[in-house]
């Protein structure tokens, strides 16, 4: 039996996404949005498109600011900052996600990253190409998520919609 927080786990929300099955990589597929291919990046602290600019302003993203400094690709990487409304990542629901473009070769068009999972349960299932994501009771599938610029160094608040 449970314990602790997480007691109540026969009544927690779950769902699972597909894994391309052509890539060792966890790329899961966004039929949802736009049939996109993003990648679950677990070193990553923002949400990334590496795909072409233009596919990001066609799915309808507003462009925010120009050549921001970040850490990530192994140093220091400059991208654009652009918001997505209504993103959904299964039955995640991001109503204004902050997303950094910086075009990259990978396989997928975005990097997802592992804060915007603040407070949930999620695997990679290797053997069976799926990526599963628990919702314990006490959060909700609404997740606030903001990029802030504190004294020149980009930093994250993930909250999910109860505790606004």
């Amino acid at each position: 039996m449970p314990i602790g927080r997480y007691r109540d786990v026969w009544s927690m929300k779950q769902f699972a996404l597909p894994l391309r099955k052509d890539t060792q990589r966890p790329v899961v597929y966004l039929k949802e949005y736009f049939n996109l291919y993003a990648m679950l990046d677990t070193g990553s602290i923002f949400p990334v498109w590496v795909g072409e600019e233009k596919q990001l302003l066609d799915i309808g993203a507003i462009f925010i600011k120009a050549n921001i400094p970040f850490g990530g690709f192994g140093g220091i990487a400059i991208g654009n900052v652009y918001r997505l409304s209504q993103f959904r990542l299964g039955e995640l629901v991001f109503p204004s996600l902050p997303i950094i473009a910086s075009k990259s070769d990978l396989p997928c068009q975005m990097l997802i990253s592992a804060t915007m999972f603040r407070g949930l349960v999620y695997e990679v299932d290797d053997c069976n190409h799926k990526f599963h994501v628990t919702i314990p009771n006490h959060e909700s599938c609404e997740r606030i998520f903001k990029i802030e610029d504190k004294n020149g160094k980009l930093h994250i608040l993930c909250m999910n919609g109860k505790e606004m």
